[in-house]
């Protein structure tokens, strides 16, 4: 199985008319390319290419004998350009949107001369740069499957992601201060509430979910830049699929929500999917039950699992 990181330079002009030189980085896992069908994973906001093995962080998703099981299947997965994991940052991040994104992803995957492919696979983020990817070409896919995820950025999601930009904007613990944020709004008041029932951690002088919300703040912190989490956030706030291409798309869509998701909430992707059906697409609709929100796609691996075998 091969996991190294590999590159692909190229060149992209962004919609905003800025040329940038581009090293698109990229990991196989599983089946050596040609050799079997091709399933593109992308990454959510913090995620990145090591998607699975002992640190991947979809590694109970994908891998031998796994739902996406590398023993029947290559694996594909795109950095996004920026995102810090190959040592790569934008400054200019406004430059770019999702669908500078799609088109450079779209861009590496004919480098590779890979003109179709089996699957697309993304959540968070990820799920919406693929049906960015799936506006620029309807018929990459055969099965497209986005998780947590819609064709746009909502209301609610764009506020949320511009409270995120000021609190990046900041002088002091940006990066932290974001991350406490973001978390309130990956879980649900049920999910704190129930797993710390108000528990005050005597050594540490707080409660313990306030210590829990420092420790996901610095630890993000270690191990993610400022300029790759500005740029991801700018991402998130920014998809915006014209709901003329949605007609345009050949592809199986599996849409997968969480019933309690505050980012992406399944009544807008029960909405899209309605929308979807009305015109006779390939659709259908899976809805995973968690007290989580939105990270339960990252968490119900049980549920998740179920869904996807019965796909692929």
């Amino acid at each position: 199985m091969k996991t190294e990181l590999n590159y692909i330079h190229l060149t992209h002009q962004t919609y905003s008319q800025k040329e940038y030189h581009i090293p698109l980085s990229y990991q196989l896992f599983g089946k050596d390319l040609f050799t079997a069908p091709v399933i593109v994973i992308n990454h959510a906001l913090t995620g990145n290419s090591n998607v699975s093995g002992e640190k991947g962080w979809w590694k109970k998703l994908v891998g031998e004998n796994q739902i996406v099981d590398t023993d029947k299947y290559t694996v594909l997965c795109f950095n996004i350009p920026g995102n810090g994991y190959d040592d790569f940052l934008i400054e200019d991040y406004e430059d770019f949107t999702p669908s500078d994104i799609a088109a450079i992803f779209l861009k590496g995957l004919e480098a590779l001369r890979i003109k179709n492919v089996y699957a697309i696979i993304g959540g968070s983020l990820g799920g919406g740069i693929a049906w960015e990817m799936l506006a620029k070409q309807p018929d990459l896919a055969e099965i497209c499957i986005p998780i947590a995820c819609d064709y746009r950025t909502h209301d609610w999601l764009h506020a949320q992601c511009l409270v995120q930009k000021f609190l990046l904007n900041d002088k002091e613990e940006p990066l932290q201060k974001a991350r406490i944020h973001a978390m309130l709004c990956y879980r649900t008041p049920q999910s704190l509430n129930d797993r710390f029932q108000n528990h005050y951690n005597e050594e540490k002088k707080r409660l313990e979910s306030e210590d829990w919300l420092v420790y996901h703040g610095n630890a993000l912190n270690e191990r993610f830049s400022l300029k790759a989490y500005r740029l991801m956030n700018h991402l998130l706030m920014n998809i915006n699929v014209a709901e003329e291409a949605l007609e345009n798309i050949q592809t199986r869509m599996h849409m997968i929500s969480v019933d309690t998701d505050l980012f992406f909430p399944a009544s807008e992707i029960r909405m899209c999917f309605e929308k979807l059906k009305e015109k006779n697409k390939n659709v259908s609709y899976h809805e995973i039950q968690s007290i989580h929100g939105h990270d339960a796609f990252l968490m119900e691996y049980q549920q998740l699992n179920n869904i996807i075998k019965n796909i692929l």
